[in-house]
C-alpha cells in the first residue's frame, strides 16, 4: 500500500494498522501474485488478444512514478519480481502502447500507482465522461 502513491499517505498507513483490512488486502494481493494474475506470460501484449478489443476506445492513465507497474520497466535487478509481474502479467503502459497504438495514453507526471492521486483521478473522470457520450 505504501508504494501505491507518489507521496506516503498517512491515512493508508493508518488503514494498514487495521488487522481485518490488512489481512484482506494481503490475501487478495497474494492470491493474484501466486496465480500469476490468472494470465499466461505476455497474454495482454499478444496480437490476438489486442485484436479482440482494438475496436473499443481505450484510455490508459498511469503515474510516472508507478513502482507497482512502472511506465518503462527498468528496475530489473532491484525489483525483479515486480518487473516479471508487470511485464508479463499486468504489462506496462509503454509496452501496451507499442502493440496497441490506438490507445489514448496519459502519463501523469506527479503520480504513482493509485487511482486516488489527483492527476490520475482527474484523467479517469475525463475518460469516463468521454465514454459516457459514446
Amino acid at each position: 500500500m505504501a508504494t501505491s502513491k507518489l507521496f506516503v499517505d498517512p491515512a493508508y498507513i493508518e488503514r494498514a494498522d487495521d488487522d481485518g483490512f490488512a489481512n484482506a488486502f494481503a490475501r487478495i494481493e497474494n492470491h493474484y501474485f501466486v496465480n500469476d494474475g490468472f494470465m499466461r506470460d505476455g497474454q495482454l501484449l499478444e496480437k490476438q488478444e489486442i485484436d479482440k478489443i482494438r475496436h473499443i476506445p481505450t484510455t490508459v492513465v498511469q503515474g510516472r512514478y508507478d513502482v507497482v507497474c512502472p511506465v518503462r520497466t527498468f528496475l530489473t535487478t532491484l525489483l525483479s519480481y515486480i518487473h516479471k509481474f508487470c511485464v508479463t502479467k499486468a504489462t506496462t503502459a509503454y509496452a501496451l502502447k507499442k502493440v496497441f497504438p490506438e490507445i489514448d495514453l496519459h502519463i501523469v507526471p506527479d503520480a504513482g500507482h493509485s487511482s486516488r492521486e489527483v492527476g490520475i483521478a482527474k484523467l479517469l473522470v475525463e475518460a469516463t465522461n468521454k465514454f459516457a457520450d459514446l
